[in-house]
């Protein structure tokens, strides 16, 4: 049977990803590979560090599909005296392609915003940000019944892979949760589509200190109150590759049909590296402190909830 080449499976890739519904800052696309080698074994990863190039060699992997582009902005050089340079000398030498799908892949159907919603828990999706009806960035769904925002936290945590960032959350404990929005990735640049969606929760990542706060003071303002743990969007907070990671597995298994259906049953085989890509490795809890000295600072937006 005849195995597909580079340039069949990316060219699979890119109608299910179009590069065109890439953000303008973004570079998805094969970084390296022959276009007409043989492509028999594929791992899918998040990210492109030492260790996932390590798996892609030891398996004998023809490509690494990588979420993150290895290369966001221009280089005059791929030399191996740099860490990237090392890594792209490497994979050509051990004959194993690379190809990113990014921001591409964050609108597609079925790609990463789709994954997260569907994880955890959330029905009748439509794009946050449409480009169509059913491709965009973000998702908006709802919860089949009205839950606690922690109740809907947990649910949230025990959705994503497990990571020292672990899940902070922005809110009342027993707040009521029915509509969410998600964006996989760092979410906070889209806080007013979130706020124009009128949604009860946004779960996303990387949320920063100043963006995140100005939300919650101007929920609980428009709410009449001066507690910032009232008024929505409540805030769901997971680590970036946590909220993206959910998106491989599916990714995988449709490459793989795909395959098969176009090469009269030639396999292809995946596999989805489950190496931890987070660079965070520990966390410390806070040390208790006497009841005179405030345990959380009150401009803290997770406002110590877990």
């Amino acid at each position: 049977m005849t195995s597909p080449t580079l340039a069949d499976v990316v060219a699979v890739l890119d109608t299910w990803y179009p590069p065109s519904t890439a953000e303008d800052w973004d570079a998805p696309g094969t970084v390296c590979g022959d276009p007409t080698a043989p492509v028999r074994k594929v791992l899918l990863a998040v990210d492109v560090t030492a260790a996932v190039v390590d798996e892609a060699l030891d398996w004998g992997a023809d490509l690494l599909v990588a979420h993150h582009p290895l290369y966001l902005r221009p280089v005059h050089s791929v030399a191996g005296t740099t860490y990237k340079g090392a890594l792209v000398h490497r994979l050509i030498r051990g004959g194993c392609a690379l190809h990113a799908a990014h921001t591409n892949a964050d609108a597609a159907a079925g790609g990463v915003a789709d994954a997260l919603a569907t994880a955890i828990g959330l029905v009748d999706l439509v794009p946050l940000v449409p480009i169509d009806p059913t491709t965009g960035t973000g998702r908006i769904g709802r919860l089949p019944e009205p839950l606690t925002l922690e109740q809907f936290a947990r649910q949230v945590a025990a959705a994503v892979p497990p990571t020292e960032h672990g899940v902070r959350v922005a809110g009342a404990r027993d707040g009521r949760v029915r509509t969410v929005a998600v964006v996989g990735g760092s979410g906070d640049s889209l806080f007013d589509d979130v706020r124009a969606a009128g949604v009860d929760a946004y779960v996303t990542a990387d949320l920063r200190h100043h963006p995140a706060s100005e939300l919650r003071e101007r929920a609980a303002f428009e709410a009449g109150s001066s507690d910032d743990s009232v008024g929505t969007p409540y805030l769901v907070d997971v680590a970036h590759s946590a909220s993206e990671w959910l998106w491989l597995p599916a990714a995988a298994q449709a490459l793989e049909t795909e395959m098969a259906e176009r090469f009269g049953g030639t396999r292809l085989d995946t596999r989805v590296s489950t190496l931890r890509t987070d660079p965070w490795t520990f966390r410390l809890d806070s040390p208790p402190r006497p009841a005179s000295v405030p345990a959380t600072p009150a401009t803290d937006p997770s406002g110590g909830r877990p």
